[in-house]
């Protein structure tokens, strides 16, 4: 049962510990732990950050810039 919870949230997630740690090349466990250690020392403040960075990674495709193959194309 708490297995299924478990990776329930895994999928749910918004996946920005997970992308942390492709970039950063760590695991998404050691981010999401540093992640709830900072976010009781600083009173819950990096939740903020969170939300933001999962609305960033989420609508990445909208807001890429796209780029123009010539001056023509418009």
């Amino acid at each position: 049962m708490i297995i299924k919870i478990l990776s329930y949230f895994e999928k749910k997630a918004f996946g920005v510990c997970s992308w942390w740690g492709d970039k950063l090349q760590l695991k998404s466990s050691r981010i999401r732990m540093s992640f709830i250690y900072l976010s009781f020392l600083t009173f819950g403040s990096p939740i903020f950050i969170y939300l933001i960075m999962a609305f960033i990674i989420e609508h990445k495709d909208y807001l890429k810039l796209k780029k123009r193959k010539s001056v023509w194309d418009i």
